[in-house]
């Protein structure tokens, strides 16, 4: 395998259930055999399979195993350090051990400050095609949603943060958007209430249509306007290109503080 190739490309057709893994610094191929195991980390052969991390100190030696048993490849954590899989999930060295699906997994160790290493993982499975070219292929648009004109509005006040790329963005609260809707549009009886009416009927809407994150809670006496759904509301419309940078100019045509209030950005 050639280095400069990514595992996010495909693998060659062969036994499903074959584990291909890459680093930086190498590279293997294993069948699926009941009880192998696979260790990686910073440490050298015969102590681990895979290398990464060489040069930084916050991995662990043996910083994580992959283990065949029960038809799956079963990924475990011995390190110090978190690792990090897609969807943001974290591994510590206490979690149990998770079976990877087939297909490609990035695998991110957690290093020296804001440092991290790729672990590429890939599980063969029966239609592996191999690395295929699209070159020519139509691009495929991102999901979106339907919003109306009062919608929109009210999602871009509340998520102007999102909408800047900040680090990590938070929604403006219900009291503050009130207030700059209440100057961008006089006549729209914007407060509180109808903003937590309007939402809860967006993520209502929203809620089973392959929408990225999670809109409703499991127990229905939960608060409808709880801050981490409308995150979640913000931040998948906003991964998804339902909202984007130019929406806000929306907002733009009124005056305001760095506080967000009575209108402007914040």
């Amino acid at each position: 395998m050639s280095f400069s190739t990514s595992l996010a490309r495909g693998v060659a057709p062969t036994v499903p259930g074959t584990l291909h893994a890459r680093t930086v610094t190498g590279d293997l191929c294993v069948p699926p055999s009941p009880g192998r195991t696979i260790r990686f980390g910073r440490g050298e052969r015969p102590d681990v399979d895979l290398e990464v991390g060489i040069d930084d100190l916050r991995v662990s030696r043996r910083h994580g195993e992959l283990t065949f048993r029960q038809g799956h490849w079963w990924l475990r954590n011995t390190g110090l350090q978190l690792m990090r899989l897609p969807r943001g999930r974290m591994m510590h060295s206490a979690t149990e051990p998770l079976p990877l699906t087939s297909g490609y997994t990035p695998l991110f160790v957690k290093g020296s400050g804001y440092r991290e290493h790729l672990v590429e993982l890939y599980v063969a499975d029966h239609d592996d095609q191999g690395p295929v070219s699209r070159r020519r292929a139509d691009t495929l648009r991102p999901q979106t949603w339907a919003l109306d004109d009062d919608e929109r509005l009210l999602l871009v006040v509340l998520g102007q943060r999102y909408l800047l790329y900040e680090e990590d963005p938070r929604p403006l609260t219900y009291s503050m958007a009130a207030r700059q809707l209440a100057h961008l549009r006089p006549d729209g009886n914007w407060n509180e209430r109808r903003i937590e009416y309007r939402i809860e009927a967006v993520r209502r809407r929203l809620h089973g249509t392959g929408f990225r994150y999670a809109l409703m809670h499991d127990r229905s006496e939960e608060r409808p306007s709880d801050n981490s759904l409308l995150h979640n509301l913000l931040k998948g419309l906003v991964e998804s290109t339902t909202l984007v940078p130019p929406d806000l100019n929306l907002v733009d045509d009124a005056p305001g503080g760095p506080d967000g209030t009575p209108g402007g950005r914040p």
